[in-house]
């Protein structure tokens, strides 16, 4: 998921200078992305499918349309293969916190849902280092694209050959959560709050190395933005275990609330201090709060598990297609993108406020059943 949902960002700056991709036709096609991963959490959504399903068909789409990102000068073949590449993030994540959520519980291991997580940040940390070595190296985007497939490839082929998924991975997680109560009631005001969550991380997330690029013509300067930002993610989920005696949600308010500093900081202090800090406050983060929101819908989620969860994969979709969009008409009434990102910031502090306030505020990291 980190080459096939995140791997675009640090590639589009090569994309520009190799293949002459405006930055116009890159926010078509980081929409695209975006617009698949909607997609691709509603059709997860649906009654009949099979979580276990979703995360092979998702895996192998992940690496078909990173493969076919390597063509060259097809606009309409690169929107069509950036929608693919999001409908299949959605199938992965969606099926894969279904399986494993579910069955780490079973197990009494909830401990490493962290560990599981940190696998989104390792291949954003990958993708980046693989484009900034490329930079050095002078290797084109096209060559990277086939390297980054290469590597998507080797990671599905050694999770489809450990041990066999169940055909209905859902059936044990909703037998399990027939026992729980149904706590169903209290869905709202957590599927908004992911909702804003996604508004607010988008777009720092999309465009902190074109930010550093602006900053710094070198790629041995402004390409370590994004394997920083891999890295901190990575690591900001393996810390969930010693948060475990906090409330979740207060937890995740406050993960909330240094991503929104993170967003601020590089408008108030330009320049690479401020960069190097958004990279660590965003990419320490966002993964933490993807990993805190699935675990409190799927606390909640009663026998709905999977379609808890792919409506909160749902509502972060919406909330990262709407922040571009609220970026644009920023800039057309004659605003910079500094006031989007404000507006970014805010959205997460008033996500934070609504989760602090909240009543099931009081559910514990490690009560996650």
């Amino acid at each position: 998921m980190g080459i096939g949902r995140f791997a675009f960002t640090p590639q589009l700056p090569l994309m520009q200078a190799d293949l002459g991709l405006s930055l116009t036709a890159g926010g078509w096609l980081a929409g695209a992305n975006y617009l698949g991963y909607l997609a691709g959490a509603v059709l997860a959504g649906r009654r009949g499918v099979s979580a276990a399903g979703l995360m092979r068909s998702g895996l192998w789409a992940v690496v078909a349309s990173t493969v076919a990102m390597s063509v060259e000068g097809s606009l309409f073949l690169w929107l069509a293969m950036r929608f693919i590449a999001g409908v299949a993030s959605a199938w992965v994540l969606v099926g894969t916190a279904t399986v494993v959520l579910a069955r780490l519980g079973q197990l009494g291991g909830q401990r490493f849902d962290g560990l599981v997580f940190s696998g989104v940040g390792a291949g954003i940390a990958l993708a980046g280092l693989i484009c900034w070595g490329g930079m050095l190296l002078g290797a084109g985007a096209v060559i990277l694209w086939l390297a980054l497939a290469g590597f998507a490839l080797a990671g599905t082929l050694f999770v489809l050959a450990g041990e066999r998924l169940p055909i209905e991975s859902g059936t044990s997680a909703d037998a399990a959560a027939k026992a729980v109560h149904d706590k169903a009631a209290g869905a709202g005001p957590l599927v908004l709050c992911y909702g804003l969550f996604g508004f607010g991380y988008i777009l720092p997330a999309t465009y902190l190395p074109a930010q550093a690029r602006l900053l710094f013509e070198t790629p041995a300067l402004f390409g370590w933005v994004w394997p920083l930002f891999g890295l901190a993610a990575a690591l900001s989920t393996l810390a969930v275990t010693w948060l475990a005696c906090w409330p979740r949600r207060h937890v995740w308010a406050g993960a909330q609330v240094l991503m929104a500093l993170g967003i601020a900081l590089p408008v108030a202090v330009p320049g690479l201090a401020g960069l190097a800090v958004a990279a660590l406050c965003v990419g320490g983060t966002f993964m933490l709060i993807t990993l805190l929101g699935l675990q409190e819908a799927r606390a909640h989620a009663g026998s709905n598990v999977r379609q808890r969860l792919a409506a909160m994969t749902a509502a972060f979709a919406i909330g990262q297609l709407a922040g571009p969009m609220a970026a644009n008409a920023l800039l057309a009434f004659g605003l910079t993108l500094d006031a989007a990102l404000w507006l970014g910031a805010g959205a997460l502090l008033a996500s934070s406020a609504l989760l602090v306030f909240t009543s099931s505020a009081n559910t514990s990291i490690k009560e996650n059943p």
